[in-house]
């Protein structure tokens, strides 16, 4: 059985996000993670120090950074700092970047690029000197007295990333859909990179990252959802979509706005079909949802981590509470 997750983006106070992570530890949620892109959302640095008090068993992670607005320096003095704080209850969950870089007009990471900045950020964390490439000069945390463990979880989507992900990282955060055949696909790939590396899948902790909108009327949930599954569907995939979809996915690409990145509201959301949020989404209504989770439940996934989706002047407690309920009955 999985256990649980929730990603919280920091669409509304610090304070707010803080009480849905106490509540999320309330109710047995393993993991809190924390989306990351500056110029939309609230900062996760001190979002995540401030939802880090009161806590005693939940950890804490990004769902997700990034090496270049964050400097490695940066980075691995916030996780030490973070880890030394709630007793190490962290996970650095990183990718190549995505809205918090686009929204600039810059580009992400290549994979060679991020999986530089994964070593010298454990290095770093070692203890260790590392080199800054603009100015030569070599740098470490000086305030370390001894390493300090911080699993380094990826994000990824695209084949070659999650075979990446598959051979350098400690865990993965896959956002690939909640269909079958999109997970099995995904799930076969990271295990080819485990290989590479002398590991197997059961060596990393998957995370499946899940956009979830649960409402007793199934249209208003798929409503909630699209625009995360648009972003679902604007990178590739480790399986092919049926052919009578590629025209909206085509749409979604060419329409996507980063500073409306998972906006309920945005106008992107508009052009996914229903199709495309039953293969991307977990969104219908509680019974429908348990059904979907069931199915989950057979593949090899460590935590299913929903994105809780609602209305605007709604809260997000609502299916954080009934997801709960949700995967208690399995």
């Amino acid at each position: 059985m999985f256990s649980k997750g929730v990603g919280l983006f920091p669409t509304e106070p610090v304070g707010a996000i803080r009480d849905h992570t106490l509540l999320a530890e309330s109710l047995g949620y393993d993991n809190v993670w924390f989306g990351d892109s500056q110029n939309i959302w609230r900062e996760s640095s001190v979002t995540m120090g401030a939802a880090a008090v009161g806590t005693e068993r939940v950890v804490l992670g990004t769902g997700v950074t990034n090496a270049v607005t964050r400097h490695r320096s940066l980075l691995a003095s916030t996780w030490a700092s973070l880890a030394e704080f709630t007793g190490g209850r962290v996970a650095l969950g990183i990718g190549t970047g995505d809205s918090s870089l686009r929204t600039m007009g810059l580009k992400p990471l290549t994979l060679a690029e991020l999986e530089q900045a994964v070593a010298e950020l454990r290095s770093l964390l070692r203890g260790e000197a590392v080199r800054e490439p603009d100015s030569g000069a070599e740098y470490h945390l000086a305030y370390l007295a001894e390493p300090v463990d911080v699993p380094v979880y990826i994000a990824a989507s695209a084949p070659k990333i999650l075979r990446l992900a598959g051979r350098i990282a400690d865990g993965v955060i896959v956002l690939v859909g909640t269909a079958r055949e999109f997970i099995t696909a995904a799930l076969d790939t990271i295990e080819q990179g485990a290989r590479e590396s002398g590991r197997s899948l059961s060596d990393l902790h998957i995370v499946l990252w899940t956009p979830t909108a649960i409402d007793e009327d199934p249209v208003r949930a798929r409503d909630l959802a699209r625009a995360h599954v648009a972003r679902v569907c604007i990178r590739p995939l480790p399986a092919a979509v049926d052919p009578s979809l590629q025209a909206a996915i085509d749409r979604i690409r060419d329409g996507y706005d980063y500073y409306h990145h998972m906006d309920t509201e945005a106008s992107h959301a508009d052009i996914v079909p229903d199709e495309l949020v039953d293969l991307f989404a977990l969104a219908g209504s509680p019974d429908q949802c348990r059904d979907r989770l069931a199915e989950m439940a057979e593949l090899k996934i460590d935590q299913v981590s929903i994105v809780p989706f609602v209305r605007p002047g709604e809260t997000r407690a609502t299916p954080i509470r009934t997801f709960a309920e949700i995967a208690a009955q399995l």
